[in-house]
């Protein structure tokens, strides 16, 4: 209920700001955990952008890869979104780079809330952990009930380590039993949406680079979408419904969009801010050259040829969500990074 203290992990984030933001303006009290006090006023900041007021939010030390810090940061806490997890531009040089800190770090939240007799916790996954390592076959919608194998050819280690995390999490929700918390999953495709500081995700990147001209062309390439603003709006309603236990849910928007569509959307709203958007599509082997050089396009030409499509009947029957379409998602991305200053001129 409302007045009630969440504690959101990795508030310096995209995702977690935004769910700082839905958490004050719903009425519940936030408590945020950064690895250094130093991003305080930068997480401030961005909460204020989004539209609320961020005096309130309180703020503890704690790190995914340490055990310091984490019986302080949930202590008083009814509820817990686990939001934070590594997602570099690029793949990292060794797998576990990015494996050891996301599964670790989601058994750390984890056991500390059960320490601290926490409801609930909502984990952050990822569509990662759901579309991919399946083979060849029929294009059928992924659903929940899907799983990433992490053995098969070419899954790459940001789906390994969503996949791993999540696994760890429910298993160690299965031996707790009765000691709790109980857990509730959020699977989100390709995030868009408000940009409210400075740092960016790869998805938002791949945006800037659109704007900026800074491809020469689009590749063949089409991802889920969603809105940043309903994937908090989902991990509220994950975190206080009780049909949401032991569930996963995944958070996509109207469906999948392609780079074109994306690029069309932004050339027909934007007037002259859009005049740098590429209109020719590139072949994959010449995105696969650009992937050398391009961090972000790096990190999208591992995935081309491997999405395939979702549905959001569940979050939508079970708990009522009502997402936005992806050209709201795509155009409020836009509007904001211009609003920032960050796209060139």
């Amino acid at each position: 209920m409302a007045g009630e203290l969440v504690l959101v992990t990795g508030g310096s984030g995209f995702v977690g700001a935004h769910c700082i933001v839905a958490l004050l303006n719903a009425g519940y009290r936030v408590r945020t955990t950064v690895r250094t006090l130093a991003r305080e006023d930068e997480v401030r900041a961005m909460v204020k952008v989004g539209g609320a007021d961020p005096s309130g939010v309180e703020f503890a030390v704690a790190d995914l890869e340490e055990d310091a810090g984490w019986a302080e940061a949930v202590a008083g806490a009814r509820y817990v979104l686990h939001v934070a997890s590594p997602f570099p531009p690029a793949a990292p040089d060794h797998e576990d780079e990015l494996i050891i800190p996301a599964r670790e770090g989601a058994l750390r939240v984890l056991r500390a809330a059960r320490g601290a007799e926490v409801e609930r916790v909502v984990l952050t996954s990822s569509f990662a952990a759901i579309g991919y390592g399946h083979g060849g076959g029929a294009l059928r919608a992924s659903t929940e009930a899907d799983w990433t194998d992490p053995d098969a050819p070419g899954v790459s280690a940001y789906a390994k380590s969503k996949t791993l995390a999540e696994r760890a999490a429910w298993e160690f929700v299965r031996e707790s039993r009765e000691a709790g918390p109980e857990l509730a999953v959020v699977n989100p495709v390709a995030i868009l949406g408000p940009v409210l500081g400075p740092d960016q995700s790869t998805s938002i990147q791949l945006v800037q680079r659109l704007l900026d001209g800074a491809v020469p062309g689009i590749p063949h390439l089409s991802y889920g979408i969603v809105d940043v603003r309903d994937v908090a709006d989902l991990h509220l309603r994950a975190m206080i419904d009780p049909a949401a236990n032991g569930e996963r849910f995944l958070a996509i928007g109207e469906g999948f969009a392609s780079m074109a569509d994306i690029a069309k959307i932004l050339k027909a709203n934007l007037g002259d801010d859009a005049a740098r958007v590429p209109t020719r599509t590139l072949p994959n082997w010449l995105v696969r050259i650009g992937a050398r050089f391009d961090p972000s396009i790096r990190a999208i030409s591992s995935e081309l040829g491997k999405q395939k499509a979702a549905t959001n009947a569940k979050a939508r029957t079970v708990l009522g969500w009502q997402p936005r379409s992806n050209e709201a998602a795509i155009l409020a991305t836009a509007r904001s990074l211009i609003d920032l200053g960050v796209v060139k001129r």
